[in-house]
């Protein structure tokens, strides 16, 4: 899909020490013994605009641990001269 330079080891460590996730919100109030449910949603993501712009914004969203480059799909082109789409559907935790 893309040409992919993978982040280098000690980058992002500090504010990102996980595998590639993203820590749940901090639970506060009464219900802080975890007693709240958590329900799986869909969120779909479309990134239009050039393929260097999407590959950009792939690249940084990788960075901070949020989606995969390979979980996006190939780009697609558009309608529009120049423009490309690629879409992510990722499955959160809501509260």
């Amino acid at each position: 899909m893309f040409d992919y330079l993978e982040p280098e080891a000690n980058d992002h460590q500090e504010t990102n020490p996980g595998a590639g996730s993203l820590p749940l919100p901090p639970r506060s109030g009464a219900n802080d013994k975890g007693t709240r449910p958590l329900n799986p949603e869909k969120l779909r993501h479309l990134l239009y605009g050039s393929r260097a712009a999407i590959d950009r914004t792939i690249k940084i969203l990788h960075a901070h641990g949020y989606a995969d480059p390979n979980d996006w799909s190939d780009p697609m082109p558009t309608d529009q001269p120049g423009q490309w789409m690629a879409i992510l559907t990722k499955t959160l935790l809501m509260e």
